[in-house]
């Protein structure tokens, strides 16, 4: 270690090479694709991204981290930045597949989240490392207690697949969480609704999960009830698409008024 890893940062270097070369092998990246890694640390995994692939970016918010890997890896494109702020159309090759890769920090998980799935239309694909217990709520089927407004954005704009399980003894330091490596492969063909109205749907009828879906969606329905949906149904009864579905309707009618 090259130096103090900083709690401020959320920073948990990966340790533990078996887990550094299972997710390798969940990679699917020619040659000449770009690997866009967030959260480098000090390299760990990033010299075997470098082995299989010539064309690797790096974010790195921590100063210290960008040093150490502008001095260890020649071929590597640091960008020193915060995750949440990076420009991706400035990061990503427009004529190559783009393939993103990290170790997300665990108390800004869902933002990251949030914003690789508003930019979906630039990778290919996602393999990232989370807290467990957020992961199995990307892959949750409706009716479970794990299923939400992650469950069902995630569901709506990718095809998630839980990989594996990371012990808290693969890190330095060692969490206090079991993590997960989840995959996001954005190969959903376009939503014929915006983003900004699924979201909207969603995230109102979650506000208030125990309701009926005619109570907690009064802000988006008022008073009609459309037909084809069972609005007696709590906000976890309905599967992803129906909430699509409904979003839609609700887009079309608006545009009509």
């Amino acid at each position: 270690m090259s130096f103090r890893t900083k709690k401020s940062l959320g920073q948990h270097f990966l340790t533990d090479n078996s887990i550094i070369f299972k997710i390798i092998d969940a990679i699917v990246a020619g040659k000449a694709d770009r690997i866009i890694e967030i959260g480098p640390g000090t390299g760990a995994l990033t010299k075997w991204l470098l082995s299989g692939c010539d064309d690797v970016h790096a974010i790195e918010i921590d100063q210290r981290a960008v040093e150490v890997l502008n001095e260890k890896f020649e071929d590597l494109t640091v960008h020193q930045n915060d995750i949440l702020k990076v420009n991706w159309k400035g990061v990503i090759d427009p004529d190559k597949k783009n393939i993103v890769v990290g170790n997300l920090p665990y108390y800004i998980t869902s933002p990251i989240l949030f914003d690789l799935l508003e930019h979906r239309r630039l990778f290919t694909e996602a393999t990232l490392m989370m807290q467990k217990e957020v992961a199995e709520r990307l892959v949750a089927d409706p009716s479970s207690k794990q299923y939400g407004i992650l469950s069902v954005q995630t569901q709506l704009f990718c095809s998630p697949e839980l990989l594996f399980d990371v012990p808290a003894q693969s890190f330095s330091p060692p969490p206090k969480v079991t993590s997960s490596v989840i995959k996001l492969t954005f190969d959903k063909e376009p939503l014929t609704v915006s983003d900004e109205k699924i979201k909207e749907v969603v995230r109102t009828a979650f506000n208030q999960r125990r309701k009926k879906l005619s109570n907690s969606l009064k802000p988006v329905l008022g008073d009609d009830l459309p037909d084809g949906f069972n609005f007696d149904d709590r906000a976890d009864h309905w599967s992803p698409e129906t909430y699509a579905k409904l979003a839609e309707h609700l887009e079309q009618t608006d545009k009509l008024s």
